[in-house]
């Protein structure tokens, strides 16, 4: 459960990499939140996923306490740093995330990494990014239709964009060797 000197150094530089594709995708995906919202109201939810992604494949690679978090928020603070249409707030949506996909890490007492675990802190980080944005950014004052119409989208955007996507990045660099230094790159050779 400790950390290493490897894992200090990957984390940022994991962070660093997706921060700078949350930059990317935030005209792609905000784009799409859009157009999803304008056809059903809270069906934007469905862009948000791959916003998710840092907790998930944080937690997937690092595998030790805090690393969703860490690797969310570090994520976050790149795409603000760089610049998007969100500012600050950026930074507190990857906090709230982080520790959603850190919840779910910890209850399986970070022992259990497969695709069914990834899904669901793609869940648990989508449930913190609704509870943010319900309690802080003014969904509370929003329907129960759109609410529930978001977080439906929100938790299937993330079990799949972030959790499904997650596990197979993971399985595809564990396969090229860039993970042996990590329990994710040694599963892998141990069934060789």
């Amino acid at each position: 459960m400790k950390w290493r000197t490897i894992d200090i150094v990957i984390a940022p530089v994991l962070g660093a990499a997706l921060g700078l594709i949350f930059w990317v995708w935030n005209s792609i995906g905000g784009a799409w939140y859009e157009a999803a919202n304008a056809v059903t109201p809270g069906f934007g939810g469905i862009a948000v996923g791959i916003w998710l992604l840092g907790g998930v494949l944080g937690g997937l690679i690092i595998r030790k306490p805090g690393a969703a978090i860490f690797v969310e928020v570090f994520a976050a603070c790149v795409s603000a740093a760089i610049g998007n249409q969100w500012g600050i707030t950026t930074i507190y949506s990857g906090l709230a995330q982080g520790l959603g996909a850190e919840l779910i890490f910890a209850l399986f007492m970070y022992r259990r990494f497969g695709a069914g675990v990834a899904m669901l802190s793609g869940v648990g980080a989508a449930s913190g990014a609704w509870l943010l944005e319900f309690f802080l950014f003014g969904n509370i004052a929003k329907t129960f239709a759109f609410n529930a119409t978001y977080y439906v989208s929100l938790a299937v955007s993330g079990a799949v964009l972030a959790g499904v996507v997650g596990f197979v990045v993971v399985k595809a660099l564990a396969s090229t060797g860039a993970l042996d230094r990590f329990a994710a790159g040694r599963e892998r050779t141990q069934l060789v």
